[in-house]
């Protein structure tokens, strides 16, 4: 049997999946997405990565990100304007949690390491729904500290003319690093009215990747 990655996107017809949502509501709608013990993390806004084995090991673990090369053992990674990534090759996928001060620390380059150190490399990578750089002003030394890692190309300008930072494109940097190409759907957070944002409208609601693996006969 081989193994082939599933994974969605949610939005708010999934309900928040923010960890401190109501845990009888929480277990409903993670229940939902995949019956299997989820592995979700308390996001830290670094590089740590778990290697989940079994489904729900890990779950709450201080990182990320998260890997799997086991079946039906889902991950996810919850957001509201960070950049959900996803990455997968043969028999291995992974979820990331990617915001300006994980992508800094290096949390792509952190799981696609992780994945090649289990012999199973990346082939290619998917970015989720976040905030654009139309709506996401961002300036001062913590947009050049975005800049000196990834280039001038995550410097950009808000709708409205001010100093922005484009997380699209730090994501794109991080994976090009790696050969891997990256589809990206281009959903704004921000500008999207069935997406949650804190950076726009202070909403506490999260959204998630969740990610598998299925066993797929051929």
């Amino acid at each position: 049997m081989a193994l082939r990655v599933r994974h969605v996107f949610t939005d708010q017809r999934s309900g928040d999946l923010a960890a401190t949502a109501p845990a009888a509501d929480l277990e409903a709608r993670r229940h939902a997405l995949h019956p299997a013990p989820l592995t979700w993390l308390r996001q830290q806004h670094g590089a740590d990565v778990v290697v989940v084995t079994r489904p729900g090991e890990h779950a709450g673990a201080a990182a990320d990100a998260a890997v799997t090369t086991v079946a039906d053992a889902p991950l996810a990674v919850v957001t509201a304007d960070c950049a959900p990534v996803l990455l997968e090759g043969e028999g291995i996928v992974a979820v990331v949690h990617a915001g300006w001060k994980g992508l800094v620390a290096g949390v792509v380059e952190a799981t696609v390491q992780t994945m090649v150190d289990l012999g199973r490399p990346p082939t290619s990578a998917r970015l989720g729904p976040c905030i654009r750089a139309r709506c996401y002003e961002f300036g001062g030394s913590d947009l050049a500290e975005v800049a000196s890692r990834y280039g001038p190309s995550v410097v950009a300008t808000t709708a409205w003319g001010t100093p922005a930072l484009d997380v699209a494109a730090a994501v794109r940097a991080a994976c090009s690093w790696s050969d891997l190409p990256l589809a990206d759907a281009g959903t704004c957070t921000a500008c999207s009215p069935v997406h949650w944002s804190y950076r726009a409208r202070a909403e506490d609601g999260r959204q998630a990747l969740v990610a598998w693996l299925s066993e797929d006969a051929r």
